[in-house]
């Protein structure tokens, strides 16, 4: 009777996903990232074109291969961006088997391209590096397997997560590649903090990650030449370590102008794990600044925002996504700079390289979907909870 005086209402519509992604993702942190991306375009127009002209290739070889995987990379966050903590979990678990395995087979299958770490497949027209896709997936299939030990009667995923964890770090060592696999128990490390472990063990298992590497610096001369030339008070200047802290003193505040540095014609790997000493040397310690700020603020709204969400799984994963993202700039910078031992990492969107760009685009997107909008979100701004 009520249809027929006042017509029936229509039933509310399902909002496109489309317009609920944009209405709830961090659009601020997703702004940093494609500014992060054009800086590394920017810089890869400096630094490609000397590797370019040694090997024969066109100058912008590496900057047009760049923005393709970059894109490929921008693309797959976007999706990521898109699932919910569910999908992403599911997704999560698969890909971590599908990287897992790659990394095993790596031994049989695998190429160093004469580097002495078996990290890469070689397809031809370009490589995959596994452990990349790898850091990601570990860090939410081991969130899924904590929250769930915190669930009454649940499975001892705390545990089991140890057992990943080491797993996995003990095959990447064995590439050998110390910098990932130390990069991987850092990040869960972190996750486990979060997920309420005790001091006692924490101390334990940082006394278990030294005498590992003790025994890595006494049986592996590849550690223990790094760590030498760590701890060595005088640089060679004909190092690559050499060259980059060179060519940041050299930048000063302003940089030496574009086009004038040096370092990308005396370091093989400008491009890509020294990216910072070319922003350094041209584009002066304004620029890094600019980089780093960037970096802080996407690691640090992130960190604020998973704080505050109920789901366990979503406050533990977004934490170790956080912390990976964060954690490996600061190995780069920390690097170019002679702050930590040399280790061969990229810079998160800004480095030359297929598989970072696009593994970080995955990332992120698992990060932005952890960090968007939620119902609690509105409820905690309509109660004040939130500023």
């Amino acid at each position: 009777m009520t249809d027929m005086v006042f017509g029936a209402q229509d039933v509310p519509l399902e909002e496109p996903i489309l317009s609920r992604w944009w209405r709830t993702v961090d659009r601020w942190s997703l702004s940093a990232v494609f500014i992060l991306f054009l800086l590394g375009l920017l810089l890869g127009l400096a630094a490609s074109p000397p590797l370019a002209a040694r090997n024969g290739l066109d100058p912008f070889h590496y900057v047009s291969r760049q923005a393709f995987f970059g894109s490929v990379g921008l693309v797959a966050m976007l999706v990521a961006s898109m699932m919910s903590p569910r999908d992403l979990r599911r997704w999560a678990v698969i890909g971590f088997a599908g990287a897992f395995v790659a990394i095993l087979l790596l031994p049989v299958l695998g190429t160093d391209f004469g580097k002495g770490a078996t990290r890469w497949y070689s397809l031809g027209f370009a490589s995959v590096q596994p452990s990349e896709f790898l850091k990601p997936v570990f860090v939410v299939t081991c969130a899924w397997l904590m929250a769930g030990a915190m669930v009454r009667g649940g499975p001892p995923g705390r545990l089991l997560s140890f057992g990943v964890a080491v797993t996995v770090a003990g095959c990447l060592a064995l590439q050998p590649d110390f910098g990932q696999a130390s990069l991987i128990l850092a990040a869960w490390g972190l996750m486990y903090f979060v997920a309420g472990a005790p001091m006692p063990l924490l101390l334990g298992l940082a006394g278990a990650v030294v005498a590992a590497g003790t025994f890595a610096y006494e049986n592996s001369e590849h550690f223990a030449r790094r760590i030498d030339g760590y701890l060595n008070p005088n640089i060679d200047p004909t190092t690559q370590i050499g060259y980059a802290t060179a060519a940041i003193r050299e930048g000063g505040f302003l940089g030496v102008g574009i086009g004038e540095g040096q370092v990308k014609w005396r370091l093989p790997d400008a491009h890509t794990d020294f990216i910072i000493a070319v922003a350094a040397e041209e584009y002066g310690l304004l620029l890094v600044w600019v980089i780093i700020g960037l970096f802080l603020f996407i690691t640090l709204r992130a960190l604020i925002r998973v704080s505050r969400e109920r789901d366990p799984f979503i406050r533990l994963a977004g934490t170790g996504l956080a912390a990976l993202f964060g954690m490996q700039a600061i190995i780069n910078m920390g690097v170019a700079v002679r702050l930590l031992p040399a280790k061969g990492m990229t810079l998160p969107f800004v480095s030359y390289g297929g598989s970072s760009v696009v593994a970080a685009g995955i990332a992120l997107g698992m990060l932005l979907a952890l960090t968007c909008r939620r119902p609690q979100d509105d409820l905690g701004d309509a109660v004040g909870l939130h500023g």
